[in-house]
């Protein structure tokens, strides 16, 4: 009951974390430098899973980015 909840409101962010979770092994066995990069994977995870689960859109604004550079780069055509 409790994991159906939890799978239902954070399917994002548990399987973001999953697959960081998955993929630290590999990083952890060569040293202790590649073990903060294991965290920054599994930070990284959790902040797209978050996204996800909050539909906030996307982490990056590609159309708000290209409109930007689009109306700044109009003179030069």
């Amino acid at each position: 009951m409790l994991w159906k909840q939890l799978w239902e409101s954070h399917r994002g962010r548990l399987l973001g974390l999953a697959t960081a979770l998955l993929l630290c092994p590999i990083y952890l066995f060569f040293g202790f430098w590649n073990m903060l990069f294991c965290a920054l994977l599994l930070y990284i995870g959790y902040t797209v899973g978050k996204y996800k689960d909050l539909e906030q859109g996307p982490l990056i604004p590609w159309v708000q980015i290209r409109e930007w550079l689009s109306s700044r780069w109009r003179p030069f055509k």
